[in-house]
């Protein structure tokens, strides 16, 4: 081999070297330098997004005491198995002195949750509407958790008015729902309650 070629060769092998470094090293290299700096530049964000959420949270223990009281204060409204039967009372009497006469109550399946129970009733009222109105009044104003659902007003048609019945009266058909916390599974299931 000519003494030129070996030169040229060397120069072309000098040459290459730096340029396979630069292509397999150095390219792979600066795509993960950038990648990684994109990375870093989202965490930035990210973290400055927590530090502002933080900052506008404000106190989260005080958050989470405050919670506590709030569940413990409906927790309060619930009464126990035994409390029951006197809200029904309660609620009678509400009635009554809105000049209510309950017809019918009928207890459906209590449904059960994971810290409460539920005791739904059909009721039936006869009355004055004014005394409609107070007796749910009344019963918003109630220390217990209740809710009534399933609504069906109707009077009485003209011409059709019962003795006991007055231009006013009203039926009352609903579903009233009493809130209680117990772990017991038989409460006046199945059973019509008396007035």
């Amino acid at each position: 081999m000519n003494s030129h070629v070996r030169q040229v060769l060397y120069v072309l092998v000098l040459l290459a070297v730096p340029l396979a470094a630069w292509y397999f090293v150095f390219v792979p290299r600066n795509a993960d330098i950038d990648r990684t700096n994109e990375e870093i530049k989202e965490r930035e964000s990210q973290l400055k997004l927590i530090g502002a959420v933080i900052a506008t949270m404000g106190d989260l223990q005080q958050a989470v005491l405050e919670g506590e009281l709030a569940i413990e204060r409906v927790e309060a409204k619930l009464p126990s198995r035994r409390d029951v039967e006197s809200m029904l009372e309660q609620l009678w009497q509400v009635a009554r002195r809105n000049e209510l006469t309950v017809k019918s109550v009928k207890t459906m399946p209590a449904v059960t949750s994971t810290v409460y129970r539920e005791l739904p009733l059909k009721v039936q009222l006869e009355g004055p509407f004014e005394g409609y109105y107070r007796f749910l009044l009344e019963l918003e104003n109630l220390p217990r958790i209740t809710r009534i659902f399933n609504m069906h007003l109707q009077r009485p048609r003209q011409g059709r008015l019962s003795d006991d019945q007055r231009p006013g009266d009203i039926t009352a058909d609903f579903e009233l729902s009493i809130y209680f916390s117990d772990e017991a599974t038989n409460v006046a299931l199945n059973r019509e309650l008396q007035p």
